[in-house]
């Protein structure tokens, strides 16, 4: 069996993720590739598509949200996702499970005794109108008659897990604060979600892995868990190998892929890329070997946003007063501080609507 090593499968993931060329796709076509964005930070995904879409417009993300051709949700890991409509509307039941079982791994203590199925009845009852509401104004109409769970407790679990929900609104707009409304799912895209298949097959997990390795291939099953969350997908697995080929990590893992999907050479070059927070690029495996060294994988769960040197994390970058930072944790060569500085300048005037293009490389630590 090929063995690829860490490069060649940088190489697979940048292309697959649209970083090694800047991709020329509509708005929605890229989220769909993407299988979403991770979006628990309202503006960040305008960051990520910037940086995969040739002349990104962001007002074309936010005239989606406002149409709901796309919407903010939560799905894979329990985390926020910008998703497209149809695919939230065919992978959401797929994930009612893990949802409400991450949910309650935080806020058992606090839930028990709660009857879910009763509960989850009120809230679709009560989202029925419609009507976008805070988690505060659901629970304040909800905890009457449950005096164990606290507001928290209860409101994470109506939101995150028992009636599918969409963010609405100005949250996520570009360049828009805005508090977090929840709409009923189907209400808000005015068709029902699907339900699980009633023969017991699992044709969304099926799907889930085909799209999975579409755009972040090739990918061992413990990556495909550790991005979706789902613990249920052997199945889904066993019922599309026969799609697939297989290879070897240096680690020895088997890799799955489907085999017309790009792989190029490992020696192709890959241009600086600046990604947002908790960028999937990053998050989507279980071993980011590929695109992080060990040493720095802890920037990845925190929030930090990073800049990619040959594919991989070499610095993080922040944003003030219009001013892009980037901070490396060791020396850049001549050409590579170039090549950060000018994409870091290109960053700081789509952040600032073209009103600066400053951007400071900082010295390397001693």
């Amino acid at each position: 069996m090929t063995v690829l090593d860490n490069r060649a499968l940088n190489r697979a993931m940048l292309a697959r993720q649209l970083l090694l060329d800047r991709a020329d796709l509509p708005v929605v076509d890229a989220v769909a590739h993407l299988c979403g964005l991770q979006a628990q930070e309202p503006q960040e995904p305008f960051v990520g598509l910037w940086s995969r879409l040739a002349a990104f417009d962001p007002a074309a993300l936010s005239d989606l949200l406002t149409r709901r051709g796309v919407v903010r949700t939560h799905l894979m890991r329990r985390t926020v996702h910008l998703v497209t409509a149809d695919d939230v509307l065919a992978w959401r039941s797929r994930h009612d499970a893990m949802l409400r079982q991450r949910v309650l791994g935080v806020y058992r203590d606090e839930l028990k005794g709660v009857d879910l199925d009763e509960l989850a009845a009120e809230a679709r009852d009560l989202m029925a109108d419609g009507e976008p509401r805070t988690a505060a104004e659901i629970v304040r109409e909800l905890a009457p008659g449950r005096p164990g769970p606290g507001p928290r407790a209860l409101g994470e679990m109506v939101v995150a897990a028992l009636v599918p929900m969409a963010q609405a609104p100005p949250r996520g707009l570009w360049r828009t604060k805005g508090g977090v409304r929840n709409a009923a799912l189907s209400s808000w895209l005015g068709r029902p979600v699907d339900p699980p298949a009633a023969d017991g097959s699992d044709p969304v997990g099926q799907a889930l892995v085909r799209r999975y390795l579409a755009a972040h291939g090739p990918a061992a099953t413990a990556d495909l868990r550790a991005w979706s969350g789902l613990a249920g997908l052997p199945g889904a697995v066993t019922a599309v190998r026969d799609e697939l080929v297989s290879f070897r990590d240096e680690r020895g893992r088997e890799l799955l892929d489907l085999p017309d999907a790009p792989r190029p050479d490992p020696d192709t070059p890959a241009p600086v890329r600046f990604l947002p927070a908790f960028d999937n690029a990053i998050l989507g495996y279980q071993d980011r070997s590929r695109i992080i060294d060990d040493a720095h994988r802890g920037l990845s769960v925190a929030g930090e946003r990073v800049v990619l040197v040959d594919g991989r994390v070499a610095a993080t970058w922040t944003v003030s007063e219009d001013v892009v930072t980037v901070d490396p944790p060791g020396a850049f060569s001549r050409a590579d501080r170039a090549a950060v500085a000018d994409q870091g300048s290109e960053l700081a005037s789509f952040l600032s609507d073209g009103d600066s293009d400053r951007v400071r490389v900082a010295a390397a630590p001693r």
